[in-house]
């Protein structure tokens, strides 16, 4: 199992030092990857929305791409991924350029391109994107990126997407750039067990309800006439909640189920995840250096 831990940029600021600072803390540490989200826009968190779930810039959020060249130039070696690009509320060939060049600018180092459909009506609103038909339109355009990545030059004719004998330069190396699908919806299960190097299902704490989405998956990745062996796993868990000897029967139980990856994620909240109470610098680093003190005999 991998381990790996998130950037939480908006409690200890966005600036460079501090952002650098903690990447290079936590490569020490011996985390194989960094994890950032993102979101684009965000509503004014001063207007009541009337009970509707809307995210606000009350949070710092930096592009995951922009974010993830910088730390690549100040670290040497720990991977990265985002945790999820909202892929649909953006242009498909771009997001495949800025992840062929993230890629080459990484070195060798894994770049997981993790992908959702999105939930803040707001952004597509501001990116000029139609909210209502994210989820197949998202579908194509991990068709369309894995074609980009593929070859120098495609033909390219879907519902949303054209080019005629066109490509990108540079090119991932290998190919490909690992896409892993987040969400939870049957069509989510769908498009990872079809298309996904990875699938991020966070709905599930540890236990039996969480066995039994693996094996939907796993089955509906055989159905698709591929090896179940083949797509990675990956939850989250919280230094928030729990002691250490909570957090080893927890890992214990990941890696017995078959996850490949588990990020440390110090401000992520859900009815089984709970944000550290601080929120500086120091809190958080202390967070993630004693879990994987924890738990580092069991990876």
């Amino acid at each position: 199992m991998i381990l790996g831990a998130s950037l939480p940029v908006g409690d200890i600021g966005a600036g460079p030092t501090v952002l650098r600072d903690y990447a290079q803390a936590a490569e020490g540490l011996g985390f194989s990857y960094l994890l950032g989200p993102d979101h684009v826009l965000g509503g004014n968190p001063n207007v009541d929305y009337g009970g509707k779930r809307v995210g606000t810039t009350a949070t710092a959020y930096h592009d995951p791409f922009v974010l993830f060249a910088f730390l690549a130039g100040v670290t040497k070696k720990v991977g990265f991924a985002s945790g999820v690009v909202i892929l649909a509320q953006r242009q498909a060939a771009l997001v495949a350029k800025q992840a062929a060049c993230l890629d080459a600018l990484c070195e060798g180092r894994e770049f997981r391109l993790g992908i959702g459909v999105g939930w803040n009506e707001i952004e597509f609103q501001g990116l000029g994107m139609d909210f209502h038909t994210r989820g197949k339109r998202s579908e194509e355009q991990v068709r369309f990126m894995q074609a980009l990545w593929a070859e120098p030059h495609i033909k390219f004719k879907g519902e949303f997407h054209q080019l005629d004998d066109g490509g990108i330069n540079p090119r991932p190396k290998s190919g490909r750039v690992p896409i892993w699908f987040g969400g939870h919806a049957e069509a989510t299960f769908r498009r990872a067990a079809k298309y996904g190097d990875g699938f991020m299902p966070l709905a599930y704490p540890a236990g039996d309800e969480a066995l039994k989405a693996f094996d939907k998956l796993r089955g509906l990745i055989r159905a698709a006439g591929r090896d179940p062996a083949s797509v990675g796993l990956e939850v989250w868990v919280s230094p928030g909640i729990g002691k250490e000897e909570d957090w080893r029967r927890e890992i214990g139980f990941w890696k017995k189920a078959g996850v490949t990856h588990a990020t440390v994620h110090t401000t992520y909240v859900s009815n089984h995840h709970k944000r550290i109470a601080g929120r500086s610098y120091a809190e958080h680093l202390d967070a993630i250096t004693r879990y994987r003190k924890a738990v580092a005999d069991l990876l």
